[in-house]
């Protein structure tokens, strides 16, 4: 469990291709210097496990299906990847409650600086779009964020803040660029009970899309 509190911007040093997978080695002396193998880490928002540590570099891998819906495939050597290792039971919860499972793949639609602060527009995808409201919490790119606007029901947008602008990757951020999406937890559990319970009475998932829930 995260809370889509970034701790540290990684740098991508090594990708290794393996079969159907790939290892992906990260220089980040904060998350490095404080995990052991078999430690899970979020990286870009999606959990993995860390294989090894050596001096400031961790060391990761993507299987498959990672590959496929996340932004991991398109990783090379030189990128800067958001890091959050697990949160502690007791510790103070700072964003949200983040799973670290990715959702699906949204593509940044707008980046538009508004004085001290930046407004980001992201397509969002059906299984996402269901469970995002206005006010309600996101993570892009494992970064915890509430949603400022919902300009159109495929759509969302976020304000990003000078800190949060200068200690993540999302500075980076161009329009068209794939992003990591993990929708609200509690969103995803109150839409299946809804969807359970209203399955006499005509409710389904596709109404709660179509209402925005």
């Amino acid at each position: 469990m995260f809370t889509g509190i970034v701790e540290e911007v990684g740098t991508v040093i090594e990708i290794t291709p393996g079969d159907g997978a790939r290892e992906i080695r990260i220089r980040a002396p904060v998350v490095a210097g404080q995990s052991a193998p078999a430690d899970s880490v979020a990286v870009d928002g999606a959990c993995l496990t860390i294989t090894a540590v050596d001096g400031e570099h961790f060391r990761v891998n993507a299987i498959a299906s990672t590959l496929s819906r996340t932004i991991a495939a398109g990783y090379a050597r030189g990128r800067r990847v958001n890091l959050e290792r697990p949160l502690l039971v007791g510790a103070r919860l700072g964003g949200h409650f983040v799973q670290g499972h990715v959702d699906e793949v949204g593509e940044v639609m707008g980046v538009e600086r508004m004085g001290d602060y930046v407004l980001i527009d992201v397509h969002l995808p059906r299984v996402v779009a269901a469970v995002t409201i206005l006010h309600g919490s996101i993570t892009v790119n494992g970064v915890s964020l509430t949603i400022n606007a919902l300009p159109a029901g495929d759509r969302c947008q976020v304000a990003i803040i000078p800190f949060t602008w200068e200690h993540t990757n999302l500075s980076e951020l161009e329009v068209g660029d794939p992003v990591n999406l993990e929708g609200d937890l509690i969103g995803k559990y109150v839409g299946k009970m809804l969807t359970t319970r209203g399955s006499d009475s005509g409710l389904s998932f596709e109404n709660l899309v179509e209402w925005g829930y």
